[in-house]
């Protein structure tokens, strides 16, 4: 149990007084204060309830019309993306301002009999003169007799990342209305949810007017705003069991004061993935952002092509490169000379496409690709000094010869003075795909302080995905200096462009300027195989090491800083983090961070050290239980009030030294001041004892 006096909690013995309380905030949040006189302090205050028209929480509701009076004149922003109703009406209400208030016309036929409504407004609403919303704003209603009024809490989590996925939309549907998902789930397209929650920013939901049902359980996020579940575009999540609010044990609720919503201890977990399997193949866009370049957009993963055809271009002149894992999009480089390629290119497609039932059936597409190229300035100038060269020649009688252009042939990576990391060797990235890569003409050179030269040994090896990366291999020595000479047209691509020579100065990574990781991996089972993955303090991919299983394991050139560690249980053995399955019932693989014996995450490497770790994956992927999610989700928000109290007491030093005052508070002092104000007290700054909200017994 938190700490008494960090926190300054809400109870109620039923949900009623929660929604109460939750909708109540709009009416103890302030004193009146229309407006900032001129010169004054600006108003940062939402604005306040100080009317409702039916009364909140009305049974047997028959009006069609309702109005929320405000203590000022407000403005509505983002309907379509903050304002929805739970569960669901047939005709979406219509919001609309009328005088200090708000007017929500509810449309004939909408209603369901003997139903609890909720209007969530979100973070619609809010004050005409400095936009303060007003968060959490919610009108609940019921058409017949009683009011729904159990309350269930969650949290929502990228199953990959291990971040919150904050603005998700929680489904219930009762268990007895629908039939029982076994091997194969449509509840997300085949029904409509019984009531409807929202997850605040830090991923945390808290669903109210539920019954003592049984209900399952999804969340979707709605990426585009359309309040409408799209496989492939949204992430979604499903919880296995039922569950029933009147079974479940207490939670505690608290007012958060800066993000100005109610938080809560989580019930329910759930964790997100982004399920294709129910993603329509379709060709969805076409463009030529290059001459010699076309990309393909589909709209769902491996598409499969039939045929591919462009005017004047040979079938094996088209070279393919998958720009994203699931090939969904793709980028044929034509490698025919410049000027046989015309600005509008024409083509067909002929690949698998999924018709009105889903069914896949072989389709044949027209392509119109244009290009048309720009010059820039300098170009231009050039173009033009060139005419009047040749021009002034012609006109003196004299023969003209246009001088050799600069080689259009572009190396992405390297260039200049390149440090190799000997585990990874040598990477060339070029901008088109090469039609020639004669190595053997490639030289490279090495000496060390004795001023010995070598001629060294190197091999190629292509990406196996992209057509456009290679990798060179050599003996590397951190006591060597080395220099890659690449002669001229030893390289051309699919334009025809040759290189100018290319000359490389390499040095090699001195290990000893570098951490070294061992890792002592003891599997859940004697097969097991799990990705580990070397981040730094902003989740960034440093080093990655697949196919691992029990036994010791090296990490060589780690940088030094903070980092983290990132393991991914690899169930099928491919060597990456696979997604979830919603219609198949099959959950995502697990990706858990590392934490030592004090349940730290972050760690910090130094140069020329070397770490050791014990990976007891038993441990490390044990079920999740609540109790363990809320010391974690604890930890991670102690963690962003210290970040934020940092934040403040710079800013507070910069406006100290613009004008001379002391603006900010400093040291833990203002950490606890935060603290109280971002856990404790409802929007009244009400403080209450050590309590909890109950629907049912006690944890």
């Amino acid at each position: 149990m938190r700490e008494q006096n960090r926190y300054n909690f809400i109870s109620a013995r039923v949900a009623t007084a929660i929604v109460l309380l939750l909708f109540g905030g709009a009416f103890l949040s302030r004193c009146a204060s229309i407006g900032s006189p001129s010169g004054g302090p600006k108003d940062s205050l939402a604005p306040n309830i100080i009317a409702i028209s039916p009364e909140l929480n009305s049974t047997n509701f028959k009006s069609n019309r309702i109005y929320l009076a405000f203590d000022e004149y407000v403005q509505l922003k983002d309907q379509q993306k903050e304002i929805f109703t739970s569960p669901a009406m047939r005709k979406k209400p219509k919001v609309s301002l009328r005088g200090r208030g708000i007017h929500v016309e509810i449309e004939d036929d909408s209603l369901l009999p003997n139903t609890t409504y909720a209007i969530e407004f979100g973070s619609s609403v809010a004050d005409n003169n400095e936009g303060n919303p007003l968060h959490g704003l919610r009108y609940v209603f019921s058409t017949g007799p009683e009011i729904d009024s159990l309350v269930m809490s969650g949290y929502t989590e990228d199953s990959e990342k291990l971040d919150s996925m904050g603005r998700t939309f929680i489904y219930f549907f009762e268990a007895d209305s629908i039939e029982k998902p076994d091997t194969y789930d449509s509840t997300m397209f085949k029904y409509k949810p019984a009531k409807i929650a929202r997850a605040q920013k830090n991923g945390i939901f808290i669903a109210q007017n539920l019954k003592p049902v049984n209900y399952r359980v999804y969340a979707y996020y709605d990426s585009n705003d359309n309040q409408a579940y799209e496989p492939s575009v949204d992430k979604v999540g499903f919880l296995d069991s039922v569950y029933n609010p009147a079974q479940m044990p207490e939670f505690v609720v608290w007012y958060d004061s800066v993000r100005r919503y109610y938080s809560a201890d989580p019930q329910l977990y759930l964790r997100m993935f982004m399920d294709v399997s129910f993603s329509r193949q379709s060709l969805k866009e076409s463009q030529r952002p290059e001459q010699h370049k076309v990309i393909l957009n589909f709209g769902a993963p491996r598409p499969e092509i039939k045929k591919l055809e462009f005017e004047g271009v040979p079938a094996d002149k088209i070279v393919i490169e998958p720009l994203t894992d699931g090939r969904d999009t793709l980028a044929l480089w034509l490698g025919v000379p410049s000027e046989q390629l015309p600005d509008t290119l024409r083509g067909t497609i002929t690949y698998m496409k999924h018709d009105s039932v889903r069914v896949l059936r072989e389709s044949t597409e027209e392509l119109k690709l244009s290009w048309r190229r720009v010059e820039s300035r300098e170009q231009e100038r050039e173009r033009e000094r060139l005419e009047k060269a040749k021009a002034k020649a012609e006109a003196e009688g004299k023969e003209w010869r246009e001088p050799p252009r600069p080689s259009e042939f572009k190396v992405v990576a390297p260039t200049g003075k390149v440090e190799v990391n000997p585990e990874e060797d040598l990477e060339f990235e070029f901008a088109t795909p090469l039609t020639r890569f004669d190595s053997t003409s490639f030289e490279l050179l090495s000496w060390s302080e004795k001023k010995d030269t070598l001629r060294e040994k190197i091999t190629f090896r292509p990406d196996s995905i992209s057509p456009r990366k290679w990798r060179m291999h050599s003996r590397w020595q951190p006591e060597r200096e080395y220099k890659l000479y690449i002669p001229t047209d030893a390289l051309a691509d699919i334009t025809g462009e040759g290189n100018d020579s290319i000359t490389l100065n390499l040095t090699v990574a001195d290990i000893n300027k570098f951490a070294t990781l061992k890792l002592n991996v003891i599997p859940r089972t004697p097969d097991a195989v799990y990705v580990v993955q070397l981040l730094n303090a902003s989740n960034s991919l440093q080093r990655e090491l697949r196919g691992i299983g029990a036994g010791e394991h090296t990490i060589n050139y780690v940088p030094a800083g903070e980092m983290r560690i990132r393991i991914i249980e690899d169930m099928n053995g491919n060597g990456k983090w696979d997604s979830g399955n919603m219609v198949e019932r099959r959950q995502s693989e697990r990706a858990e961070f590392y934490k030592n014996e004090k349940e730290e995450e972050l760690f910090t490497t130094k140069t020329g050290w070397e770490f050791e770790f014990t990976f007891d994956m038993a441990r490390l992927f044990a079920p999740v239980t609540m109790q363990e999610l809320i010391e974690r989700l604890d930890k991670r928000e102690m963690t962003r009030l210290i970040q934020e109290e940092e934040r403040r007491r710079k800013e507070a030093a910069n406006k100290k030294n613009d004008d001379g005052h002391d603006h900010g508070n400093s040291g833990m002092g203002g950490l606890g001041g935060m603290m109280g104000g971002m856990m404790g007290g409802s929007g009244a700054g009400s403080g209450s004892s050590l309590q909890n909200i109950s629907n049912a017994g006690r944890r």
